[in-house]
C-alpha cells in the first residue's frame, strides 16, 4: 500500500529539540551551559509526575521553552559509550550559529574548555576549494559531551530550491548536486 503524500501545508516546521538520556544530569548541565551558552527553564525530579519515572531538565538558547531535554532514569545501570561499544542511537546532533564568527567563538570556546574535537574544522563540501568531499555544503566541528554524545557546531548550511539545486551560503548554485526529492 502506498502512502498519499503530505500536503506542503501540513508538513512540520522543522526538527526542533532532541531529548538525550546521561549519566549525571550535574556533569551534563555544567557542559550545555558553560560550552553553548544554554540556560535552565526548568527541572523536575525522577518520579515527581506519576507518568515520568526520570529526572529531566529543560535547556533553552533562546526564548523557546526548551532545545535540549537532559534525562536520567536513577534506576538504569548506565555504561560507557565508546568509540567501538554502545547501544546503537544518535550518531550526533547539531548547533546552527548564525554566522562564520559564532562558530569561530565555538570553535575558539572548545579549546580554551581543552574539549577533544574529534572531528574539524571541516568544511562539507565538493565544491568549496577546501571542502573534504562530503556532503551538506556548512562548516563545522564535532565535539564529545560528558556521555561521550557527539555534538556538532555548524555555520553556513547550504539550502535546497523548490527545483531542488543546492545553493551555497553565498548564494552561488553548487555544480553536479541536486536533492534527490523536491
Amino acid at each position: 500500500m502506498k502512502l498519499k503524500k503530505i500536503p506542503s501545508e501540513f508538513i512540520a516546521k522543522r526538527c526542533q529539540h532532541v531529548s538525550l538520556e546521561v549519566s549525571d544530569v550535574e556533569k551534563s548541565l555544567s557542559f550545555y551551559r558553560d560550552f553553548l551558552g544554554l540556560k535552565l527553564s526548568e527541572r523536575h525530579k525522577a518520579g515527581e509526575h506519576r507518568n515520568i519515572p526520570f529526572e529531566m531538565a529543560f535547556l533553552r538558547l533562546n526564548n523557546r521553552h526548551h532545545d535540549l531535554v537532559l534525562t536520567h532514569d536513577p534506576k538504569r545501570e548506565y555504561i560507557s559509550k565508546s568509540e567501538n561499544r554502545s547501544a546503537a542511537g544518535i550518531h550526533h546532533f547539531a548547533f546552527e550559529c548564525p554566522n562564520r564568527e559564532s562558530f569561530l567563538c565555538y570553535l575558539s570556546r572548545a579549546r580554551e574548555m581543552n574539549l577533544t574535537i574529534v572531528r574539524g574544522p571541516v568544511i562539507h563540501s565538493s565544491f568549496h576549494i577546501n571542502g573534504d568531499d562530503s556532503w551538506g555544503e556548512n562548516e563545522s566541528f564535532y565535539v564529545l559531551d560528558p556521555d561521550n554524545h557527539r555534538l556538532e557546531i555548524f555555520c553556513d548550511m547550504a539550502s535546497i530550491t523548490e527545483e531542488g539545486a543546492y545553493v551555497n551560503a553565498y548564494g552561488l548554485t553548487v555544480p553536479n548536486t541536486f536533492a534527490e526529492e523536491t
